[in-house]
């Protein structure tokens, strides 16, 4: 068993290629469809939008690039919510969360680099954070807001930088303790690096629940500045984390099916759909809330933001679809204690959960950047392939890198007879 390791052949390697390529293709296609069709630069200028074809590039680079962190974020999570929680039954699956982690060095330099090319080298007058409009600031001058004038002091981008690489620093430095004493465990055994996999895992919760937060009011909320939502920082946070226990289910299905994780059994499965089964509710719940209660009250300054998503043809058919795919569906299928033992179901549930959750960010990041000018098309799907493609590169880089089973965690035993 501690001796089960990870190939990652160039066959599974070849595969991915290949899949990348397909992504590229399509996004090239799409291109060529918004450049060359009907919804060109100069069709959506003769309205006062002043749209490009690379806008929505950078859009869909920005929505991708949070998704994929996210769920890379709350894998470590999950792993330190095991270790701090002194999990035994999840002990026998921890290294694939852990390999999740992997991610946030990718993230960390492409939240750099996409937010300079999306902010300041793409076409003139478009900014994803339209708060980085140094007009808005000038009073009395012609694009004076005051709204976001009041805000500056937080949004400001000497902060917002400094927010961002603090973060990303916070977070790296905290998965590389949790994963340089979990391969010291394999190695020496004994209780002391499992004590000391507690305590980190508890400052990392501590420090995720802050910055969980603060960075959904940076990257996603502060898209559209003039709307707020006390819930906002709890919403994003339920959508990453569904999303990322159907991430860390899909593949440890896969690797089961692939001849990995043997002693694996259908009680780990229940445990993951249960997981699974009651953040979807939780999303659904915030998403309610969020929604009735702003509903409820009328107050013009909340109901743009759902009045922009719902009053629209581009947008309303996924406001509709995000309540089908991350609520109604899982809810329906996982509602039986059989569903969620069985790989059929879950292999079914994880795949709608993480289509669905990818139309959760897009449908937060997308009108309040593009306005109706925003689309679904080959771009949207090319570009959420290629960052997949590379998601997943990434996390079976990783996987082969250790044992796929930690060895000498002292809770092992009840893991490999976890039964419910």
């Amino acid at each position: 068993m501690s001796e089960d390791k990870f190939v990652f052949t160039t066959d599974i390697q070849k595969k991915l290629l290949i899949t990348k390529l397909v992504g590229i293709v399509l996004v090239v296609i799409g291109i060529l469809i918004v450049a060359f069709g009907g919804h060109g630069q100069e069709e959506a200028e003769t309205v006062g939008h002043h749209f490009h074809w690379l806008h929505r590039i950078w859009v869909n680079l920005w929505i991708n690039n949070i998704y994929f962190l996210g769920i890379s974020l709350t894998g470590v999570l999950f792993l330190a919510i095991q270790y701090a929680s002194q999990a035994g039954w999840s002990a026998y699956i921890n290294r694939i969360p852990e390999a999740f982690g992997g991610w946030l060095y990718v993230a960390f330099g492409l939240t750099l680099v996409i937010f300079g090319l999306t902010n300041f080298a793409g076409p003139a007058h478009f900014h994803i954070f339209h708060w980085l409009d140094s007009s808005l600031y000038i009073e009395g001058g012609e694009n004076y807001d005051a709204i976001i004038a009041a805000k500056q002091g937080y949004l400001n981008l000497t902060f917002f930088l400094i927010r961002m690489v603090a973060y990303f620093v916070l977070w790296i430095m905290m998965f590389r303790f949790i994963r340089n004493e979990s391969l010291k465990e394999d190695v020496y055994g004994g209780v002391n690096h499992w004590r000391k996999l507690r305590v980190y895992s508890t400052f990392f919760i501590i420090i995720f629940a802050i910055t969980s937060s603060t960075s959904a009011w940076d990257w996603v909320l502060s898209i559209d500045t003039h709307w707020f939502s006390t819930m906002f920082g709890w919403y994003v946070f339920s959508s990453w984390f569904v999303a990322s226990l159907s991430a860390i289910t899909l593949t440890i299905v896969w690797l089961r099916e692939q001849g990995y994780l043997m002693q694996l059994n259908s009680s780990h499965l229940h445990d993951l759909g249960k997981y699974i089964f009651a953040f979807s509710i939780f999303w659904a719940y915030l998403w309610f809330s969020q929604f009735m209660l702003i509903y409820y009250a009328n107050i013009p300054e909340e109901t743009v933001y759902f009045l922009e998503r719902l009053k629209s043809g581009q947008y309303a058919w996924v406001f509709f679809i995000n309540i089908i795919l991350n609520f109604i569906f899982p809810f329906l299928v996982l509602m039986t204690r059989d569903s969620k033992r069985h790989t059929i179901f879950l292999k079914i549930v994880c795949a709608v959960i993480l289509v669905g959750h990818w139309f959760d960010f897009y449908l937060m990041i997308t009108p309040g950047t593009l306005g109706e000018n925003g689309g679904f098309g080959f771009i949207e799907i090319g570009m959420a392939v290629i960052f997949a493609v590379g998601f997943i590169y990434v996390v079976l880089r990783a996987l082969a890198k250790a044992p796929l089973v930690a060895r000498n965690h002292p809770m092992m035993e009840e893991s490999l007879h976890h039964h419910i």
